[in-house]
């Protein structure tokens, strides 16, 4: 059997605040179904959801999104000036160079590049 991804959900408290901060940094149009879930269709990618819960975030999650970035400091500064918080420097290898941040509500996130 193989399944199809539908939608990726991010847990929150303000779904139509998180929709637009995630839509500031992939694309798409912010869609709120109602005060408790909204949607981005992200350009070239699968559809990002947000549905309100009512426990807060308190552990680090198992999964996030890694954005491609050409130029790490200057995406990760805008960013911040929408909302996000750094979490350590950038980090660089044999790969290339990553830099964790966090969403408004702490859901963890990755600029990366080559």
């Amino acid at each position: 059997m193989r399944a199809r991804i539908d939608e990726i959900v991010f847990d929150c408290a303000d779904p139509a605040a998180l929709a637009r901060f995630w839509a500031s940094l992939v694309g798409g149009e912010p869609q709120d179904r109602d005060a408790t879930w909204s949607y981005i269709d992200v350009p070239d990618f699968t559809r990002l959801a947000f549905q309100r819960v009512p426990e807060g975030k308190s552990v680090k999650n198992r999964l996030h999104i890694d954005l491609v970035a050409e130029d790490i400091p200057k995406f990760s500064a805008e960013a911040v000036e929408l909302g996000a918080e750094l979490s350590g420097g950038i980090v660089t290898d044999e790969v290339g160079s990553f830099q964790v941040l966090l969403d408004p509500e702490g859901n963890e996130f990755c600029f990366v590049s080559d």
